[in-house]
């Protein structure tokens, strides 16, 4: 795939914006905007000089490769919808990138109505932070055609630092719930470890020292942990999204009929931090649940 070929967003929030950005620097043209918040579209197209597009099918009239980065399956299934304004008007031949969250259901849905009018669908879970869409070190689980992902290939790699192609649409959606899951399981975990540290007037420092030595290391107490000891979370995966993410895994948990009890009680820690108007606060916020609260957010909470 030639750098050559316009590109164009649909969904421009933090990680979408930052992609983009990364794919201006290697020399991509982005050409066509899309965003249901036209204030944030407006910055990002200014600044790659792309047009601020009002309707979907103008992204497809411009670009080449569309990639969608939207917050849940309903919005997926809108700029994918035949019977209005979507991204499949005039597409053939155009390849879409699907960055999207969503489940896998809906993924193989949007490859089967792209490829009904000549169109070609990549889906692709990220398992990464905002910094690293900004620095193209992406992790980056991809489903489809293997023919899709060999055209996609050369974008991908200058959005991502480990590619995995996983076979047939849905695989990485569901491959990606699961990490979500556990990810998810965990910060409630450490969150509830360093509350208790806290209500023992234990050092959390040394606790968490000590954990990252011991069998509590994780991940996430390296992402999560400090911010969670200092009540800071600045928002780089917000306590909504592990909500609805955690809620996929549970709908393929119960096709599956499967119970996970933890993972029942980790979806209703964060949909009682969106109940108290927390869930556009980072997911280490999940601590605030546990944590010796001041009566503010004690009130918010109940």
């Amino acid at each position: 795939m030639s750098s050559k070929e316009k590109i164009g967003f649909v969904g421009v929030g933090r990680l979408g914006s930052n992609m983009a950005r990364r794919l201006a620097e290697e020399n991509y043209k982005i050409s066509a905007i899309y965003d249901v918040n036209v204030e944030a579209t407006t910055g990002i197209a200014d600044e790659l000089d792309a047009e601020v597009c009002n309707k979907l099918s103008r992204v497809t009239e411009l670009a080449d490769v569309i990639l969608t980065v939207v917050s849940d399956d309903g919005a997926m299934l809108r700029i994918f919808d035949t019977h209005t304004d979507s991204l499949l008007t005039n597409a053939k031949g155009k390849l879409f990138i699907n960055c999207a969250t969503v489940s896998p259901g809906t993924h193989i849905l949007v490859e089967g109505a792209a490829g009904s009018v000549g169109a070609e669908v990549l889906e692709v879970a990220i398992a990464s932070s905002i910094a690293d869409a900004r620095e193209g070190s992406l992790y980056l689980m991809c489903s489809g055609l293997e023919s899709v992902f060999h055209r996609a290939e050369p974008i991908l790699q200058k959005l991502g630092s480990h590619i995995r192609f996983l076979g047939p649409a849905g695989k990485a959606a569901k491959i990606n719930a699961l990490v979500n899951l556990v990810m998810n399981m965990n910060t409630a975990a450490l969150a509830e470890g360093l509350a208790l540290g806290d209500a023992l007037h234990l050092d959390l420092t040394l606790l968490r020292e000590i954990f990252s030595q011991t069998g509590a290391d994780s991940r996430v107490l390296k992402t999560d942990g400090e911010n969670m000891q200092e009540r800071e979370h600045k928002c780089f995966f917000s306590a909504a999204h592990a909500a609805k993410d955690t809620g996929i895994a549970l709908e393929l948990a119960e096709k599956a009929e499967l119970d996970l009890p933890l993972a029942r009680a980790t979806k209703r820690q964060y949909d009682r931090m969106i109940a108290g108007k927390l869930g556009e606060i980072d997911k280490s916020g999940i601590s605030e649940l546990t944590f010796n609260l001041n009566s503010a957010v004690k009130e918010d909470l109940t």
